[in-house]
């Protein structure tokens, strides 16, 4: 099932997601939901927060060509960072149509749970690397706009508000 995806300005979206203790079928429903959801918007990435659910669940697939790689993390978390940085200008479906460069590690080894509840581990590196640190920031309340400067920032939000009314207006 596609869900709503918040836009920001959105109190749930800057808060500190709850762990994951087990893995039950709503875990599941959600992760299927999410993917769905992110296929369909169409992003690389989506994070439990962005559907209105404070879990730290993230989900991501960043093949932009040839046989899709759709991954679940539960509990992600960055085991190590490299001191080598890369810019990547990101976006957020949180945040339509606005992009701006954010520098982060280069590459990362992220720990999670599985669907199976069997603990992965993994090196990311390019675009996976920026993709899946932007939605553990998720995660933690912090969007990828929080790294820019307060004026660019504030520009951001106020066009989100304004896209929000707009939408609204339109029903």
């Amino acid at each position: 099932m596609i869900r709503a995806i918040l836009i920001h300005p959105d109190p749930r979206l800057k808060k500190v997601c709850d762990p994951i203790s087990e893995i039950t079928p709503e875990i599941r429903r959600l992760a299927e939901d999410m993917l769905e959801t992110m296929y369909d918007a169409p992003g690389i990435g989506l994070a439990a927060p962005q559907v209105g659910v404070t879990r730290r669940v993230i989900v991501m697939d960043c093949v932009k060509d040839g046989p899709a790689e759709p991954m679940v993390l539960i509990n992600p978390q960055v085991l190590w960072s490299s001191e080598d940085l890369s810019t990547y200008e990101e976006g957020c479906l949180s945040i339509p149509e606005q992009y701006a460069e954010v520098k982060r590690p280069a590459s990362v080894t992220v720990g999670w749970t599985d669907l199976d509840g069997t603990a992965q581990e993994r090196t990311f590196e390019g675009l996976w690397a920026t993709c899946v640190q932007h939605e553990i920031d998720h995660l933690d309340g912090k969007l990828f706009i929080d790294f820019l400067g307060p004026l660019k920032r504030q520009m951001i939000t106020r066009k989100m508000e304004k896209l929000k009314r707009e939408r609204a207006r339109q029903g």
